[in-house]
């Protein structure tokens, strides 16, 4: 593979997904194998939205269990991740530069958005993790903004590792796993319409999704799901290719799609 970015957008999927990886987990695997040792993973999970950019400096990071009703195994995982307060010092210092509120949480840990990510790309838990919240009422032109802030940052050895899913409609999983059975059109179709614009570079329309896309909405009901992608293309630079290294569908609405950035 080419020389990769300190950029990545990745899935997370169900929680299960801890538990039975599959070539989602190892074509993620694969890909952090390319990567050089990163300063600090900077993990940016749609199951912390906070007001305004949030940044987590504590030293010692909780593995949080945030669902319910899964297999108790799932409840036995602790991904021991050491926290960086400096580097995330110097992450609040960058975002201050950009946005006039950063707030900072000692006490955050990492939920499952992104603890699960971690898990599957460094198992061993040796790269320090500073975790970033998402503003899902701010959109995605703010979430764009925030990679881009944080695009000075992945030129100095720490990673940009956000995570996410291209569809994420839980109403619809309801559905397809006690009547379908089957996973809905729009999941692929509009998997394909990001990919197809990804390719192409327009940002623009990808912002604008709700609108450009006529499988948007349905997509993402509410966008935290889908903002850590605008994350990492701003993040990634305006210069950036992105590269999908995995594309797939799993628990019929969620595709899995993960893209690095050369």
């Amino acid at each position: 593979m080419q020389h990769l970015r300190n950029t990545l957008f990745v899935p997370h999927g169900a929680p299960t997904f801890a538990l039975q990886p599959g070539a989602a987990g190892a074509a993620m695997a694969q890909v952090a194998s390319f990567l050089n040792t990163p300063r600090a993973i900077i993990v940016v999970s749609p199951h912390w939205e906070t007001t305004y950019p949030t940044v987590g400096t504590g030293t010692h990071l909780e593995t949080i269990h945030d669902f319910y009703g899964f297999p108790s195994a799932l409840y036995d995982i602790s991904y021991p991740a050491t926290g960086c307060p400096e580097g995330a010092h110097v992450v609040i210092d960058t975002l201050k530069k950009h946005f006039p509120r950063v707030d900072a949480d000692p006490s955050r840990g990492l939920d499952h958005g992104a603890w699960i990510p971690l898990l599957q790309m460094f198992p061993d838990a040796d790269v320090p993790v500073i975790p970033l919240s998402v503003q899902s009422h701010a959109g995605p032109a703010h979430a764009y903004a925030v990679g881009q802030a944080l695009a000075e940052l992945a030129q100095q050895d720490f990673l940009v590792l956000a995570s996410g899913n291209l569809t994420h409609n839980l109403g619809d999983y309801r559905i397809s796993a006690t009547q379908s059975g089957e996973s809905p059109a729009y999941v692929q179709v509009f998997a394909d319409w990001v990919a197809q614009h990804m390719a192409d570079g327009e940002v623009a329309s990808l912002l604008n999704y709700r609108n450009e896309s006529a499988e948007g909405q349905r997509a993402h009901p509410t966008e935290e799901h889908l903002l850590p992608l605008f994350v990492a293309l701003g993040a990634a630079g305006q210069d950036a290719t992105p590269s999908p290294f995995y594309r797939g569908i799993s628990d019929y609405v969620l595709a899995m799609d993960g893209y690095a950035f050369v």
